[in-house]
């Protein structure tokens, strides 16, 4: 009986890794990279630590690191892998590559120099804290990570207050209280929302409540976190806050005039109302 793994076609496999629960990992995921040429992964050491748990070793095959601040370089090498007729397997730290992970770039590079991409799906933090949110999936928008900035995570919230959609945001434990705090008075407090933490991990907690009224009790503010936000109700316009927060950070890059027609046209409200309220926030502002 021949053991070795079956050979695979040249390309990029971008392979979803579990996000916690090392179980989670798919039987082809294993294939995959028991068979590629060459693992590129977001961090080297956790991958290796994967492959082993699951009793892979790269053996001699390269085993290289692709993250956020790898140059147009590293990824040239990959893509000329892939145009010499090798397999890359691309894997993140955890989850599925791409979803507020590194890979955009290089999955385009291999794409317009002609080479396949493949996905080969599995964990995904977004996807697991949806079907345990309690709220509606049948349209959602992921949102990724807010700015750090409280305004600019207020401006940021202002563009999607109206989507009438689930959102879904990735967040820092060490932001959560103030993200949450924001979510409240631009996206409104009676919007229900579910605070999804270390999800398939031993510590497990999901919390969900009014942005209003949550109460986390005594959540430790460590590990991974996701945010899930109940949709705009029809015909629900952003409030005042909301419009009044994404004015002030169009006005640091846009004439008044401008920025009151971004605003209004990406908010739904009347572009005369938020010219005025611009002009008055602008004087204030001058006082």
């Amino acid at each position: 009986m021949n053991s070795e793994p079956a050979r695979l076609a040249a390309g990029l496999y971008l392979v979803a890794t579990p996000i916690g629960n090392a179980r989670d990992i798919t039987l082809r995921a294993l294939d995959v990279l028991a068979a590629a040429d060459v693992i590129a992964a977001e961090d080297t050491r956790t991958a290796r630590r994967l492959m082993e748990i699951h009793g892979l070793s790269p053996g001699g095959r390269p085993c290289v690191a692709y993250h956020d601040h790898s140059t147009p370089g590293d990824r040239a090498r990959l893509v000329r892998a892939v145009r010499e007729g090798q397999a890359v397997a691309y894997v993140s730290e955890a989850g599925t590559p791409l979803l507020a992970d590194p890979g955009f770039r290089l999955a385009a590079e291999v794409r317009e120099a002609g080479g396949a991409v493949t996905a080969v799906p599995g964990a995904s933090a977004l996807l697991a804290a949806l079907s345990v949110a309690g709220l509606p999936t049948d349209r959602f928008l992921f949102c990724g990570f807010l700015p750090a900035a409280s305004a600019a995570r207020r401006t940021a919230l202002a563009e999607v207050a109206s989507v009438p959609a689930t959102l879904v945001f990735y967040e820092s434990p060490r932001r959560l209280d103030a993200a949450l705090a924001d979510m409240a008075e631009v996206l409104g407090e009676d919007r229900p929302v579910a605070v999804c933490r270390e999800l398939t991990k031993r510590f497990e907690e999901v919390t969900t409540g009014r942005l209003g009224e949550l109460d986390l009790g005594g959540m430790v503010r460590k590990g991974e976190i996701v945010l899930v936000v109940g949709r705009a109700v029809a015909g629900e316009a952003a409030d005042d806050a909301a419009v009044d927060a994404a004015l002030r950070e169009a006005m640091r890059t846009l004439r008044v005039k401008d920025a009151a027609t971004v605003v209004a046209g990406a908010l739904g409200r009347p572009r005369r109302e938020v010219y005025q309220r611009a002009l008055g926030l602008g004087a204030e502002e001058g006082d």
